[in-house]
């Protein structure tokens, strides 16, 4: 999948979450509505590898999340980038598994900013000249920040970038991926936005 295709796919899954949403929370019963303050989407994301210069891959990523007061939650994310892999490297593939806090801070309009730290395992797949050693695991830490822009009252698209740390990857370096990522965020409680409850 192009990049460049997926922005376009993402508003519009965004758009048929949000009618949809709306439709069911027209003829659910008022003491039905609202939910858990839990969270789920997708997304795709594109990174650079940090494995030689100039080399970017994309990939999906999961995000789950449990809002729990004042702006702070908990969340856990999948991530795997190992679409278009450059010839050059042959295999490659960096798959992540985290989970983290976040908060969220000032709302302006119907933009929710965030921020998030993860920490957690990371699976990469890399070029090697032995047969029986292409793949490991490492430690990873990864700081993020970005905005949900609110379309509905339980659906918004999300932007994220991200920076991951790779402790000691083959030696004393750290390996430090980084990307942007955008998706699509369902909320199952309506999540609206605490400066500006009139808009919804």
């Amino acid at each position: 999948m192009k990049w460049k295709f997926f922005v376009p796919a993402a508003l519009l899954a965004g758009l048929v979450l949000s009618s949809a949403s709306t439709a069911s929370a027209q003829v659910a019963p008022a003491a039905r509505v609202g939910g858990l303050p839990i969270y789920f989407g997708v997304g795709m994301g594109r990174y650079n590898l940090d494995y030689g210069p100039g080399r970017y891959m994309e990939g999906p990523v999961a995000w789950a999340g449990l809002d729990l007061f004042h702006g702070l939650g908990v969340d856990g994310s999948a991530r795997s980038i190992f679409m278009n892999t450059p010839p050059s490297l042959t295999r490659m593939q960096q798959s992540t598994f985290l989970g983290g806090v976040h908060y969220e801070g000032w709302h302006r309009g119907r933009v929710r900013p965030f921020v998030r730290i993860g920490a957690g395992t990371g699976l990469i797949e890399f070029p090697s000249g032995n047969p029986l050693y292409t793949r490991d695991t490492y430690t990873v830490i990864a700081p993020s920040g970005g905005a949900d822009v609110q379309i509905s009252r339980h659906v918004a698209i999300r932007g994220e970038y991200e920076y991951q740390v790779w402790h000691e990857y083959h030696g004393p370096n750290d390996l430090t991926p980084q990307g942007w990522t955008i998706g699509v965020i369902y909320s199952v409680r309506n999540r609206r936005l605490r400066s500006h409850p009139e808009n919804f």
